[in-house]
């Protein structure tokens, strides 16, 4: 008869039986992938990987995921918030990096991971790569376009200098400067490499563009974004986007003079000139000022000469018309004849009109003989006493100049100012006698006085002034009776 089987013999039992000399203890899940975490981090503790950047996210948190891959594998990566603050560059899809950390893995997922401390691009080729990149991008958002270049100002009062304060780049542009045409520069000291170069340099920009002409800082009329020669990575912080977008949103004109004439950024393309050195910014930022004095020295001789030109050519044409013109005794020569002639014909004619005058007068003399004279004084007197006067020429003026005597009295009367007196009106004078027409005036009187019919009346308040001696009505003349028989005169000469 067969035996059963024991569990012994059973190696696969339905419930798990511990076996005779096994001391092995079957392992939870989180204690093996703790064992896993501990092997991994002790046996890869510090690695630098080579990959392409993907999937790269950044959370809420600061902390960056992405993965890195190449042709066959992908291995997941996360760098804390404390790591992604050094970063000198913005990790994109498609980058190729070394990334330096330590694996790791991640129990929730059953996954392993590195966990990265820093980044960096895998050589000159990748970083030019992603330059090409980032400037594609930001040419199509227009920040490269001609149209929004600003044209420099010729003499500009202030300069705006962003750049090293130790280096050589900002006494060669003082200097150069100097030499042309003193300025006014305002220096603004930033880091011109390496970590927290691209804030400081677009902060300096940003906070020139936003300065107001009234306050203690002038703003200033030109920048100068400046920085000396060196490496792909040492000018890399020229080409980071907030440098770009600063220079292209600055109001005020921007030189780009970051490198020798071989190096290029997008700061150059974002800016409104480029300079291949910063000196040759400080010499396209200014002209020549010995040069400028020149230019005005030859338009003010030019000024003159154009002044003087027209006077030069008028005296010109003046001498050649004087030289046409006839001689000034060619032009007299005929009047000065027919003046001599003249002279003469008057002398003539005086001593002719001499002799006739002697001749008229010794004629008349010999007509004032004393029995002449007497003889026209005696017809004379008979002539006047044939005269005789008729009253009636003598009384008809005078009778008309008392007619119109009269009539002119009678009008007198009428018109006389104290005759509506007779009416009932008053006159109303001030202290000193003058007759007042308004109550603008009156009111302004302390005393008033009214003349009536028969007599002035007093009135006002305080002191009176003496009273006002009335003006005599003038009484019309009385008619008189004329006679109407003319006078008798008698004969002046009977």
């Amino acid at each position: 008869m067969a035996r059963a089987p024991t569990s012994s013999d059973d190696p696969a039992g339905l419930v798990a039986r511990e076996r005779q000399g096994d001391n092995a203890q079957p392992l939870s899940i989180t204690e093996i992938s703790t064992l896993l975490k501990r092997t991994v981090e002790e046996r890869f503790g510090y690695v630098r990987l080579r990959g392409e950047l993907s999937g790269v996210k950044r959370a809420a948190s600061g902390h960056l995921y992405c993965a890195l891959k190449d042709e066959k594998a992908v291995l997941d990566g996360v760098m804390w918030r404390g790591s992604t603050n050094r970063l000198a560059f913005v990790p994109e899809d498609g980058l190729e990096v070394i990334a330096t950390g330590k694996l790791t893995t991640y129990a929730g997922r059953s996954k392993y991971q590195i966990v990265i401390d820093s980044l960096e691009i895998a050589g000159e080729g990748a970083l030019l790569a992603l330059l090409e990149k980032t400037r594609a991008r930001l040419e199509a958002e227009g920040l490269f376009a001609r149209e929004r270049k600003k044209p420099l100002p010729f003499l500009p009062k202030t300069i705006g200098v962003v750049t090293s304060p130790t280096g050589s780049v900002i006494r060669d542009i003082l200097h150069r400067l100097a030499d042309r045409f003193p300025s006014h520069v305002i220096v603004w000291p930033v880091l011109v490499q390496g970590q927290g170069a691209a804030e400081q340099v677009s902060a300096a920009i940003r906070v020139f563009s936003e300065l107001d002409p009234n306050d203690a800082v002038p703003r200033p009329d030109l920048l100068i974004v400046a920085r000396g020669g060196g490496s792909i990575e040492d000018l890399w912080g020229f080409n980071e986007e907030t440098v770009v977008r600063a220079i292209a949103e600055c109001t005020i004109p921007v030189i780009s003079a970051v490198g020798h004439e071989t190096d290029t950024t997008l700061a150059d393309h974002a800016a409104d000139r480029r300079a291949p050195t910063p000196s040759a910014a400080a010499e396209m930022a200014v002209p020549v000022r010995v040069d400028l004095e020149a230019t005005l020295a030859d338009f003010a001789a030019r000024q003159r000469r154009a002044v003087h030109r027209p006077v030069e050519m008028g005296r010109e044409r003046l001498e050649a018309r004087v030289r046409r013109m006839p001689r000034m005794e060619t032009l007299l020569q005929p009047q000065a004849q027919r003046l001599d002639e003249l002279s003469e014909r008057l002398r003539r004619g005086l001593t002719d009109r001499a002799g006739q005058g002697r001749e008229q007068l010794a004629g008349i003399a010999a007509r004032l003989s004393p029995t002449t004279l007497g003889r026209a004084q005696t017809d004379a007197q008979r002539r006047l006493d044939r005269v005789r006067l008729v009253p009636a020429l003598v009384e008809r003026p005078i009778r008309e100049g008392r007619e119109r005597l009269a009539s002119l009295t009678r009008i007198a009367s009428q018109l006389h100012p104290e005759k509506p007196l007779e009416r009932g009106y008053a006159i109303v004078r001030d202290p000193s006698g003058k007759a007042l027409t308004g109550k603008v005036q009156a009111a302004k009187e302390k005393a008033l006085s009214l003349q009536f019919k028969d007599g002035a009346l007093e009135v006002g308040v305080g002191s009176v002034p003496p009273p006002v001696k009335p003006t005599p009505v003038r009484k019309p003349p009385k008619k008189t009776t004329r006679n109407t028989a003319p006078p008798t005169q008698d004969d002046l000469f009977g």
